[in-house]
């Protein structure tokens, strides 16, 4: 099957634009839970949410203070943000509306409603009153759009094309969030360890990945243990080695694929080789600030190799 490279381009970024809507209202769903269930002087502080986006300088440029409210609209509500839950939605559903004729047909209808219901509540729903409701309509509207997609899509090059950007994205958020989040946990002045064990406890559950985890390591989140799981473990869909495993997979069929591959099988074996119990938490963050490289040069040969116009030769 062949198809146009923007269309292609335009399937990923879908992809990519759900994927990063049902893990922002995730992580912001999970972090909200955990700030009323921590003891007082316990808290992470609500800039940690910007931080894992690496997305400080855009806050700064609209906002003055790191406090809930204007993180949370920062988040679910500001269009300014590239990674906000409302930018998201409005953006996959214009990647949607322009390759409709390659996905089934209730995909349109589906994102569109979602769309609507996100641009009509996502303002009201930053205040605690709505907020969870808002989030869980999300997530599970997201998790229905792809459970379509996943369930009634040929296994041809539309497929391969959202599955990469799906599995990119996930890849990319799992690591941020273990970078900060890690980070701002093993920072903190006063330890406790009650809050400690919560506070992993939420990370995992930010990633929907706290009930494999008590499943396959044991019911006491410990922190190396979390954060090899979440990294290596390789039959937890939501884990960065079965994101990669499932890329490889994916880029296999597609021509010209050597510069993906290549860059997907460095970023494995080097995850092969990570261990939480053996690294500092400096060694930790430089691994995944690496890690992080290879997550955008394996997007950047993505995009070169199929999304990029093929250069014309003239003729004399």
């Amino acid at each position: 099957m062949t198809m146009l490279s923007s269309v292609a381009e335009r399937l990923y970024w879908m992809a990519r634009y759900l994927e990063r809507a049902e893990n922002t209202a995730r992580l912001t769903s999970a972090y909200t839970h955990m700030i009323l269930d921590l003891p007082r002087g316990a808290e992470l502080g609500w800039q940690l949410l910007v931080d894992i986006f690496d997305a400080d300088p855009v806050f700064r440029k609209h906002y003055r203070a790191f406090n809930e409210q204007n993180v949370l609209r920062f988040l679910i509500a500001d269009m300014n943000n590239f990674s906000s839950i409302n930018y998201a939605i409005k953006a996959a559903r214009e990647n949607v509306r322009t390759t409709r004729d390659v996905l089934p047909e209730e995909t349109w209808e589906h994102v569109n409603e979602l769309h609507i219901h996100c641009k009509d509540v996502a303002e009201k729903s930053i205040g605690r009153r709505h907020r969870y409701e808002f989030l869980e309509q999300i997530i599970s509207r997201c998790q229905m759009i792809n459970g379509l997609l996943m369930t009634t899509l040929c296994r041809d090059h539309p497929h391969r094309f959202i599955k990469l950007g799906h599995l990119l994205e996930r890849a990319d958020m799992t690591t941020r969030i273990i970078d900060v989040g890690a980070g701002a946990i093993l920072g903190r002045e006063n330890n406790n360890p009650a809050a400690d064990t919560l506070l992993w406890s939420s990370m995992l559950q930010s990633m929907s990945a706290i009930s494999a985890y008590r499943k396959k390591i044991g019911p006491i989140v410990e922190p190396d243990s979390a954060v090899n799981f979440i990294f290596k473990e390789n039959t937890l869909p939501r884990t960065v080695t079965y994101c990669l495993n499932g890329i490889l997979e994916e880029l296999e069929p597609l021509k010209n694929n050597e510069t993906a591959r290549e860059i997907a099988e460095s970023a494995l074996r080097k995850l092969n080789r990570f261990d939480a119990q053996k690294m500092t938490f400096e060694q930790m963050h430089h691994f995944i600030d690496q890690f992080q490289l290879y997550i955008g040069d394996l997007d950047e040969s993505i995009t070169n190799t199929w999304f990029l116009p093929m250069p014309t030769t003239s003729s004399e």
